[in-house]
């Protein structure tokens, strides 16, 4: 991305969230606009495709402290008039595209020029400009540059995140080229030295009182020139892939858990280190189970005969079932523990299973059981409700 293209965006737009959005409001919008506009869902729609684009290159900008940092100090900046020349005798205004003037013509071809140029951002330019540095100053911004962070969504079923799981992912996103390897020329061909830059990508220039170096407006800051472009890619070196990895997801990912998969995002430019996979992990409830950090849960339903008396009942675990003991005149919400069946743990021993008790009143008895019922009502002492009766005389 040039730094022109951070005058010219409003990324805030795009994703349609205000300056004063919170990191998650930035990530949510994205996510949602991800959703909408992905590849997948909107086959051979050109459009959607731009907006995907558009979308996922402004929260690559907004989504990074830093980057949002200059990206606002540029837009206030520029936008406020601070540079400008002779603003206190009434000179001429100074246009940002005299100093990104190379600038435009960088991602023309779709993106990829962006690339090869490096996606200076604000520090990058000023740095040059008060530095005066030649065309020699321009080389460690020529250098392998890291590719693109890409992130992802999966939901997983509540046993796959309790065990773990591998899991095939199919991810459409920017690659290089197999044709040209990424060099944007035409098999048999390779790109030259641009002559009007020797190579460096940035020109020397003097603006008035500065001198600064800019990129070469015959290259476009690439350093090299493509004579005959490869077919594939049109000379961008750089396409839309589509691919297949296999992601192993570890035992006990919770839900909105994310996952970072080092050099498994975009490759890199110019020989560059490929950027990171991030998955974002979602877990559809169990009908019967439930989580509490490493703990599994589960409410156990016994009648009030099994609480009164006791019993052994027979509970489910991932792992199968187990018999546990309901100790006599159990009240209902009694929680009982079978160790070691709940999430297993990296390091450590597994989670427990935290069974809750809950006492079925039936809605209604007739017949011997509602005999028997009374009897025992007759049989056994209040149920301690005589504090409570006491408190009520005293207050008649």
């Amino acid at each position: 991305m040039s730094s022109k293209d951070w005058l010219e965006k409003d990324f805030y737009a795009v994703l349609g969230v205000n300056r004063s959005a919170s990191t998650d409001e930035i990530k949510k919008a994205y996510r949602k606009l991800a959703r909408d506009l992905h590849p997948d869902r909107n086959p051979d729609n050109r459009e959607a495709e731009e907006k995907f684009k558009a979308a996922s290159e402004a929260y690559d900008v907004l989504s990074d402290d830093k980057k949002r940092k200059e990206y606002d100090e540029m837009r206030s900046l520029f936008g406020s008039g601070a540079f400008r020349r002779g603003a206190r005798s009434g000179g001429q205004q100074f246009d940002p595209s005299d100093l990104f003037g190379g600038f435009s013509n960088a991602g023309a071809a779709g993106g990829a020029g962006d690339r090869r140029f490096g996606g200076a951002g604000f520090s990058d330019i000023f740095s040059s400009i008060f530095s005066g540095g030649g065309p020699g100053g321009g080389a460690a911004r020529r250098g392998p540059r890291r590719g693109r962070d890409v992130e992802t969504e999966v939901t997983l079923d509540f046993v796959q995140a309790v065990r773990g799981t591998t899991l095939p992912l199919t991810l459409r996103s920017a690659g290089e080229c197999d044709t040209c390897h990424g060099s944007g020329a035409k098999a048999g061909t390779s790109p030259r030295t641009c002559p009007q830059c020797h190579g460096s990508g940035l020109i020397s220039r003097n603006q008035g009182s500065f001198s600064f170096s800019e990129p070469c407006r015959e290259c476009q800051g690439a350093g090299t020139i493509v004579d005959e472009k490869c077919a594939e890619c049109r000379g961008t070196g750089g396409v839309t892939k589509t691919r297949t990895i296999n992601v192993r997801f570890p035992a006990g990912v919770a839900d909105g858990q994310r996952i970072r998969l080092s050099g498994r995002g975009e490759p890199g430019d110019r020989g560059g280190p490929a950027g990171d996979l991030y998955v974002q992990v979602g877990v559809r409830p169990d009908e019967i189970f439930g989580r509490s950090g490493d703990d599994l849960t589960l409410t156990l339903p016994i009648s009030i005969a099994e609480a009164v008396l006791g019993a052994d009942l027979r509970v489910p675990t991932l792992d199968g079932p187990v018999t546990m003991r309901v100790p006599p005149g159990t009240p209902s919400g009694r929680k009982l523990r079978a160790r070691g069946k709940g999430v297993a743990r990296k390091n450590g021993p597994p989670g427990d299973l935290i069974v809750t008790v809950d006492v079925q009143v039936p809605d209604g008895v007739t017949g011997e059981a509602r005999d028997a019922l009374e009897r025992f009502a007759k049989l056994t002492p209040p149920a301690g409700r005589e504090r409570l009766e006491a408190r009520v005389r005293k207050g008649s």
